[in-house]
């Protein structure tokens, strides 16, 4: 089989081909749908909740002007994106001299890269440590250096732990809050057909992005009543990958193990994706001279590309699994639309012919069928 096209280094346009990935983010989603896109991926965007501003930038100034009325001894950022808009309001409204000024006699603790990254953009400097990475640890990090009955400001995002800032207003002489930014969830239905796909297996990846959008994402397949289903999608067959450990909590939470790259952006999850995808989704078998590849939802005999409708791939994956003879019912059971024993018939019938390669897949009377094929093992 001839190696994948290179354009450019650590690009393989075909790497993707016959995958499809759902993307549930919402900010920087362009970036995040066109590599998947190069790569050869088919994309469902279903973003999960939306970053908006707050709904009055006067609000947001006026949390600003109290901010430098009170000089905070200590402040927390929670976000990159909160810190970058908050800048852009109070420079916006004349304060931005002022906000640096009190931020810069402060101590400020970062919570993740992409916040110390953006403190670190305005000229700040923040207290080094590697162990923030949640609101709690930000608190942990107050009470660690000794900072308790300090005034207190927090840069709150899309969602607050809201026993960390309980927390914090206990072990704090005053707390003040700064909201840049809200979630909101999406109008229309695109989360609610990324749920259907996933349930169905016409997902073979999904991304997260964010504990909220993750979180969002399992709401909603609870909400359509398909919670159960859509875990054990994920389970078996979709895999979930997560920016980073905060991320997978939610996940987690609800019995999602999802792949996490070692470091934590958007570049490495895309990676991470590519390599679990040809690790555990790419099938190669040889029907005597011709070998039959499998990549997700596509199928290719003899270099041949074969489109396959839902039923019609899950027959074929069950069958290519399976050891032996495969039960009629075993094969019922797998399909998302189930069917009677006719219409099973027919549906074996159809495959054999889009299929075109003679005794690959034999029937065996009053049992069921065997796909003939031999896995092959192929490189990634």
């Amino acid at each position: 089989m001839s190696a994948p096209t290179r354009t450019e280094p650590g690009l393989r346009v075909e790497e993707l081909r016959g995958f499809r990935v759902g993307v549930t983010s919402d900010r920087r989603s362009e970036d995040l749908v066109a590599a998947l896109q190069r790569r050869g991926a088919q994309v469902l965007h279903a973003p999960a909740l939306r970053i908006v501003p707050h709904e009055q930038d006067a609000a947001l100034v006026e949390e600003t002007r109290a901010l430098i009325r009170a000089r905070p001894e200590v402040v927390l950022l929670t976000t990159g994106y909160g810190v970058r808009r908050w800048f852009e309001v109070a420079d916006a409204a004349g304060l931005g001299a002022a906000l640096t000024a009190v931020l810069d006699d402060a101590q400020i603790f970062a919570r993740g890269p992409k916040a110390v990254g953006a403190v670190r953009a305005a000229g700040l400097l923040d207290v080094q440590t590697s162990e923030i990475d949640t609101t709690a640890a930000l608190v942990d990090a107050i009470t660690g250096h000794g900072l308790g009955g300090r005034r207190v400001a927090i840069q709150l995002h899309g969602s607050t732990d809201h026993d960390a800032l309980r927390r914090l207003a206990d072990v704090s002489a005053e707390v003040l809050t700064v909201t840049p930014y809200r979630w909101v969830r999406p109008s229309g239905d695109r989360l609610l057909r990324l749920v259907e796909a996933t349930c169905s297996r016409q997902l073979d990846a999904i991304t997260y992005t964010s504990a909220p959008g993750a979180a969002a994402t399992l709401e909603a397949a609870r909400a359509a009543g398909l919670g159960p289903e859509f875990v054990r999608a994920h389970r078996e067959h979709v895999t979930a990958a997560a920016v980073g450990p905060v991320t997978a909590q939610p996940l987690l939470d609800a019995g999602i193990v999802p792949v996490v790259p070692e470091r934590h952006r958007l570049g490495a999850l895309i990676r991470l994706v590519c390599d679990d995808l040809a690790r555990h989704h790419v099938q190669v078998y040889r029907a005597h001279d011709t070998l039959v590849e499998v990549r997700g939802r596509s199928v290719s005999v003899g270099g041949r590309n074969v489109l396959l409708g839902p039923n019609a791939l899950v027959l074929f994956k069950t069958l290519a699994a399976g050891r032996g003879v495969v039960p009629r019912s075993e094969l019922v059971a797998a399909l998302p639309d189930p069917l009677d024993d006719h219409a099973l018939e027919v549906a074996m019938s159809r495959l054999r012919r889009t299929l075109d390669l003679p005794g690959l897949i034999t029937t065996v009377v009053r049992r069921g069928y065997r796909f003939t094929g031999v896995r092959v093992d192929v490189p990634a």
